[in-house]
């Protein structure tokens, strides 16, 4: 796959963060779960568990001088299911802190809305960013993977994963699957560690719950009408 081709059939990008986080996302960039515990200084057991283990529940973190965070549940694993699905040798432990050290982008609004209408999260507001892919893409190429799956669910019949289902833009296989719906050909796009700038790539942020978005946060003034979730 080309980056053309990439940002031809999918122009934006979409993140869902919890409620309030786009003053931090501002300030520090975009954070994996690695780095936010990096950022908040978190070690020892206390890292192990929210790094290395399956988070049952959203996590707070609190740090002098620092705006607040949370790292998100992880309730859409199962970790009997996963360990059966791993491939290449990996233990759940593995893969934990693999999706731990990356930052995520879906590449379709149909699969946020999925996200956000899902029942762990439909009653609680989400702070979704819609972002230029062209912008991101450009920006930090060297270091975006692309997944044919949503890695970080083990529902529904998990489907086998391993490092290899993690691959770069130029090793995609996208023509080689484009029968499938162009939702579920590329399915993530990913960051190894965090994007400090995607506040430059923003399009809009909007404050959603279930299937209704409430209010806009913030627009760029290179936005069009039709960007939000």
């Amino acid at each position: 796959m080309t980056e053309e081709e990439l940002i031809a059939n999918y122009p934006r990008l979409y993140h869902m963060a919890h409620d309030g986080a786009w003053p931090a996302i501002q300030q520090h960039g975009l954070l994996s779960a690695s780095a936010l515990l990096d950022l908040y200084k978190i070690e020892g057991k206390q890292r192990f568990a929210l790094e290395s283990q399956r988070r049952p529940e959203s996590v707070p973190l609190r740090g002098e001088r620092l705006p607040g965070a949370v790292i998100r549940d992880q309730k859409p694993m199962r970790d009997h299911l996963l360990a059966k699905c791993l491939g290449g040798g990996l233990t759940p432990q593995d893969w934990y802190e693999l999706l731990n050290s990356r930052s995520f982008f879906w590449l379709s609004a149909s699969r946020i809305w999925r996200l956000l209408k899902a029942r762990a999260y439909r009653d609680k507001p989400q702070t979704v960013l819609t972002i230029d892919a062209a912008g991101l893409i450009a920006g930090h190429r060297e270091r975006i993977w692309l997944s044919t799956l949503n890695s970080g669910s083990t529902l529904f019949n998990p489907q086998p994963r391993d490092l290899q289902t993690f691959k770069r833009i130029a090793d995609f296989p996208f023509q080689e699957r484009s029968k499938r719906r162009k939702e579920d050909n590329v399915v993530e796009l990913v960051i190894d560690h965090s994007v400090p700038d995607v506040a430059q790539h923003v399009l809009a942020v909007h404050k959603v719950e279930g299937d209704r978005i409430l209010q806009e946060i913030w627009r760029s003034d290179r936005a069009a009408d039709g960007d939000h979730p």
